[in-house]
């Protein structure tokens, strides 16, 4: 049943070929999934063994033309019943089983997921929606899990339920388990015809569910601008033409697998039919008894929940396929900045730009040109210049979330790229032009940066970043819900905070991103002589478009379409 890689199928059909990278999980979970399936062959052994006794008890009853009971129909009874309790419990076990492995590797796989998300790059979360990632978390896990699951279970079941009852009518009457099996393979042909439709229809569905993911997202992200002009209708008719395309593409899925419903009924029928027909000439002919006839009846019985699931389970395997085909294009993706070190150092602070350029992967764009500067530990740097020069840019590759197309980043003396990735930004605070916010408390937005910071320490902070004077005059002081990306606050009370938590975790490098632009004058003035008295000897970074910030800088740097001047 297991192969050399894992699986619990050693051939996949073709179209499910994306779910073989399962084939790790499976493995992991073997004891769990044995056991499972032991489970499964002693429900289907007592389910089936039961039968022939409600055929013996017919017989018993119709023997001699009178009916009556007798002990002997009573001991099958008890049988019957027996079986039955065993049947239960031994289902109620495989589930326990079975059910409990898909959602542990519905736990692994989320978090696989999730830790992929931290280690992409800036430049791939811009080629793609915050719907669609969050569609891959969620949705698209979630049919994964009904395949390992309630799909690996009923297919299971089914072989194992079709081969016990094979065993069991054969050795009742050949002829008759050949008439009532023939038309199996003629389903099972279907099915398979029909199941690359169901695939087809099932990524379409999914790529429609991520559309209106990203859409709500946008949404809801800019209510503000909604609101402001006014374009609630358009919006609720946005979100409704792409609902009833959803609708349309999951009827057209559900149509096809109906199909599969009705196929089960004419197939059930079928069966009866050839058993009322071949059983009562056998009956007539006296090589078969009514018990017997009454056997086989059951034993399709048995067989009818099994196989009219077969295309509710179809379905759900090839959702699954269509999904993690999804999930596999996210974590085949490698991020284009990588750690390429282990190693724990202090950082000083200096820091060296050498022939620096940066083209945009996705626009093309030419942020920087050849671009060399210097800043020595502790020093300070304004760089200014006009929309578009480049500015922020430097801000990314300062903090590596993007690596410069040429040229190289020094900073103690020493390539970026061989620094220690996670250790380095240990030592960076980085204040970004839009100032986000957690929908979280502001005592814990200041104190994000750091591990249990201390409410003193947090205060501490958001007084060198001057905005301790406002947050005691809300109602709940620092226990103040900020709401989705800082909502209920204005935009310098945002920066402020912004800078709060960028300053309370001692940065030997701070880059402010054009992020004193929503403060006065004399906040912003007040804020550069806190750091200076509380933060010395921390390397700073100044991106600005006003003079007022650049003015207590030791070196200014201008960039512009033609030249680049670094005054002192």
């Amino acid at each position: 049943m297991w192969s050399q890689s894992g699986s619990i199928f050693v051939n996949l059909p073709k179209f499910m070929k994306a779910l073989k990278t399962l084939n790790p999980y499976f493995w992991k979970h073997k004891i769990l999934l044995f056991w499972g399936f032991l489970f499964i062959i002693a429900s289907n052994f007592f389910n089936t063994y039961k039968v022939q006794f409600v055929g013996k008890s017919v017989d018993e009853l119709t023997h001699g033309g009178k009916l009556g009971f007798n002990q002997q129909v009573l001991i099958y009874v008890a049988i019957i019943v027996g079986c039955s309790l065993l049947t239960g419990f031994f289902t109620f076990m495989m589930r326990q089983t079975i059910i409990v492995a898909s959602r542990r590797i519905e736990y692994e796989l989320k978090n696989k997921i999730y830790r992929h998300y931290q280690e992409l790059s800036l430049t791939d979360y811009k080629k793609t929606t915050t719907g669609d990632l969050m569609n891959r978390l969620s949705e698209d896990v979630v049919a994964v899990r009904m395949y390992l699951g309630p799909g690996v279970m009923y297919v299971v079941n089914l072989i194992v339920l079709v081969t016990i009852t094979s065993i069991y009518m054969l050795t009742t009457d050949v002829s008759m388990t050949l008439w009532t099996l023939l038309p199996l393979p003629i389903l099972s042909f279907v099915i398979y015809k029909v199941s690359s439709i169901i695939n087809r229809k099932s990524k379409i569905m999914q790529k429609s569910q991520s559309a209106i993911s990203t859409f709500v997202q946008d949404s809801f992200s800019g209510i503000r601008v909604v609101k402001f002009f006014a374009r609630e209708n358009y919006i609720k008719k946005n979100y409704s033409d792409k609902v009833t395309e959803y609708q349309n593409k999951a009827l057209d899925l559900a149509k096809t697998e109906a199909y599969f419903f009705t196929i089960i009924l004419f197939v059930v029928g079928l069966l009866n039919v050839a058993i009322i027909v071949v059983g009562g000439q056998k009956y007539i002919d006296g090589t078969l008894s009514i018990g017997k006839i009454a056997d086989f009846f059951m034993y399709i019985n048995t067989l009818i929940f099994p196989f009219s699931m077969v295309g509710w389970v179809t379905s759900i395997n090839q959702r699954a396929e269509a999904s993690m085909q999804r999930i596999n294009e996210f974590l085949d993706k490698k991020s284009e900045v990588q750690n390429a070190s282990t190693d724990q150092f202090f950082i000083k602070g200096k820091i060296e730009f050498k022939n620096v350029s940066y083209v945009y992967p996705n626009t093309g764009i030419k942020a920087l040109d050849n671009l060399s500067f210097s800043v020595e530990a502790g020093e300070s740097i304004a760089i200014m210049g006009k929309t578009g020069s480049g500015k922020s840019t430097i801000a990314l590759l300062l903090c590596r979330l993007i690596d410069p197309s040429e040229g190289e980043i020094l900073v103690d003396e020493k390539n970026l790229k061989e620094h220690n990735l996670e250790n380095y930004r240990k030592f960076i605070g980085y204040i970004p032009q839009e100032s986000y916010l957690f929908s979280d408390s502001i005592e814990n937005n200041i104190g994000f940066a750091v591990d249990n910071p201390s409410h003193e320490k947090v205060v501490e902070y958001a007084k060198i970043a001057d905005v301790h004077k406002n947050i005691i005059h809300f109602k709940n002081e620092y226990k103040t819900m900020v709401g989705e990306r800082g909502v209920m606050l204005s935009g310098g009370q945002k920066q402020r905070i912004c800078i709060a938590r960028a300053l309370i975790k001692d940065p030997k490098i701070i880059i402010f991103d054009d992020s004193l632009s929503a403060l006065d004058t004399e906040t912003e003035q007040n804020i550069l002589e806190n750091i200076e008295k509380k933060i010395a000897g921390a390397t700073s970074i100044i991106i600005t478009h006003r003079e007022s910030s650049a003015q207590r800088a030791d070196k200014i740097i201008n960039l512009s379409e033609t030249d680049k001047t670094i005054t002192a």
